[in-house]
């Protein structure tokens, strides 16, 4: 059994959708959420499903061994950043080598980096008149979108998109694909 720690900083949209693709799934489990914002819907998401949560500050997430601890408790051994903003710490990084991905809304390395989230990414790649973005399911390391690319696919840009039609094409990417990469990446 693969139990799958979800780390969200806002609404959960993509924590709700991996819940529902795994849902009575006999090896693969979401058996933890965590955020580091206590006012983020994905804590309601949690509740809505029966699914425990916990929220955290920075200090327990940088400067003890808390975090880990909760995860050893529940067994985890798989975890997927669904919107989550803030960098992977070291001891995290080293307990689950190769065991957490992220999403990232455009073609890595493109549009990378500290502050490329969510509309950011977005509005930099309408401003640069690009004709085509996409996701990127990656690894994660000690550097924000710098792990390893597991996964990419596009999606065109017109010039009469905005920021906002772009963000629509992105989420509906992220939809499609991202359950089924962690389904596959669980069952290799």
């Amino acid at each position: 059994m693969n139990n799958i720690a979800i780390f969200a900083s806002g609404s959960g949209t993509n924590a709700e959708n991996i819940i529902n693709f795994f849902k009575g799934n006999k090896k693969n489990e979401i058996s933890i959420i965590f955020s580091n914002n206590k006012n983020a819907y994905v804590n309601q998401r949690a509740v809505n499903h029966n699914i425990k949560h916990h929220v955290f500050s920075r200090p327990d997430f940088y400067n003890s061994d808390s975090i880990l601890k909760i995860l050893k408790e529940h067994n985890i051994n798989f975890i997927v950043l669904a919107g989550f903003l803030w960098l992977i710490p070291e001891n995290l990084i080293n307990e689950y080598p190769n065991k957490i991905i992220n999403i990232h809304p455009a073609l890595l390395p493109k549009y990378g980096g500290k502050g490329m989230y969510g509309m950011n990414v977005h509005e930099a790649v309408v401003e640069n008149k690009e004709t085509e973005t996409g996701i990127t399911i990656h690894y994660v390391n000690k550097e924000y979108d710098k792990g390893d690319i597991l996964f990419q696919t596009k999606c065109s840009v017109s010039l009469t998109d905005t920021p906002e039609d772009v963000a629509k094409k992105i989420h509906e990417l992220e939809y499609k694909h991202f359950p089924k990469v962690i389904g596959k990446l669980l069952s290799d």
